[in-house]
């Protein structure tokens, strides 16, 4: 009985594993079960067996991938009352989570369309409260409101990041000092 439990749990976390790698290469949107099946070496009637829908594989594989990261961690931030010295530590814990993970956070946010509903919501609901976090500190007009919070969206997103240091050459911390001096400049309007 032990033995038969070793090998379902072994075969579960070769069927994740296997997922993982093909969300990391070649994105959820063109990953399929004979993929994984393929390369699990099993069969895709034992994927389905172990997970009945691509809700249950991808939810697997992101909770396992995620066990490897050192997520943002946006509690630690609101120690930091200063606005402009929270959106600091906030971005520069953000843009670390970002080039720790650029390959499968490439993938995951090009491909986000093709991800199950629940998990769409809550890439959505987790940027959303990022940005929630770090604009609390700051207190301004309801006119600059609007666009500060344009500013700090902007400066969450993963795209800006991937845009100002992978395509364009700034380190984290040149880019998480462009958007606090943009921020800066929306802050004192």
């Amino acid at each position: 009985m032990r033995k038969r439990a070793e090998h379902v749990d072994q075969t579960r976390q070769r069927i994740i594993e296997a997922a993982v790698h093909l969300h990391g290469t070649v994105g959820p949107a063109e990953t399929t079960i004979a993929g994984i099946a393929r390369e699990a070496g099993l069969t895709r009637l034992t994927i389905y067996r172990h997970f009945p829908d691509d809700g249950a594989i991808f939810a697997a594989c992101s909770a396992h991938w995620l066990s490897g990261q050192v997520p943002p961690d946006p509690a630690s931030w609101l120690a930091t009352t200063d606005p402009l010295s929270r959106l600091r530590v906030g971005l520069t814990d953000l843009y670390r989570f970002y080039r720790a993970g650029e390959p499968m956070l490439t993938r995951i946010y090009r491909d986000k369309a093709s991800l199950p509903p629940t998990h769409q919501q809550a890439i959505n609901q987790r940027d959303a409260e990022f940005c929630v976090r770090l604009l609390e500190p700051f207190e301004v007009k309801p006119a600059s409101r609007r666009r500060l919070r344009a500013v700090v969206a902007h400066a969450v997103s993963f795209w800006t990041w991937r845009s100002l240091c992978l395509e364009q050459g700034l380190t984290d911390r040149e880019a998480v000092d462009a958007m606090v001096i943009l921020a800066r400049d929306f802050h004192r309007r």
